[in-house]
């Protein structure tokens, strides 16, 4: 008689990372990345999987609009900057202003889908657009 997965999935705790690296390769089809592959993550990912052959994965239309979600959210990764908000940001002093869009963003009457092609265009050189326009707070460690 098998181990019931609830059983199967409390074991993992106990397994090594040889172990976990060995179960994964039996579910998937190519080997964790070695960024992604700590005990906690490879754990959860093996939980899922077999959860997921045992009692079935997601249906299709739940599929599609978790797809939806991720597609909307990709093309607004600024989410948080309602439309409408202005972003100024004075360089080589002068300010320049920008408008968020529902779909990105708008500079001297030209509309662009990120922030960096609106920095570039102003400076001429590669920025990460939240970064220039003082959205994005360093990390200090």
């Amino acid at each position: 008689m098998s181990k019931s997965i609830t059983r199967q999935i409390i074991d993992l705790q106990n397994k090594s990372s040889v172990e976990m690296r060995s179960i994964y390769r039996s579910l998937f089809p190519n080997d964790p990345l070695p960024y992604n592959a700590s005990h906690l993550n490879l754990r959860t990912k093996i939980a899922y999987r077999m959860q997921e052959l045992r009692i079935g994965g997601l249906d299709n239309e739940i599929k599609n609009k978790l797809e939806n979600i991720t597609n909307s959210k990709k093309a607004r990764k600024h989410a948080n900057l309602m439309a409408g908000t202005k972003i100024q940001r004075k360089w080589n002093d002068v300010i320049y202003e920008v408008e968020v869009l529902k779909d990105g963003f708008e500079f001297n009457g030209q509309r662009f889908k990120s922030l960096s092609a609106i920095a570039n265009k102003i400076t001429g050189t590669r920025w990460n657009g939240p970064k220039f326009f003082n959205l994005r707070r360093e990390v200090n460690c």
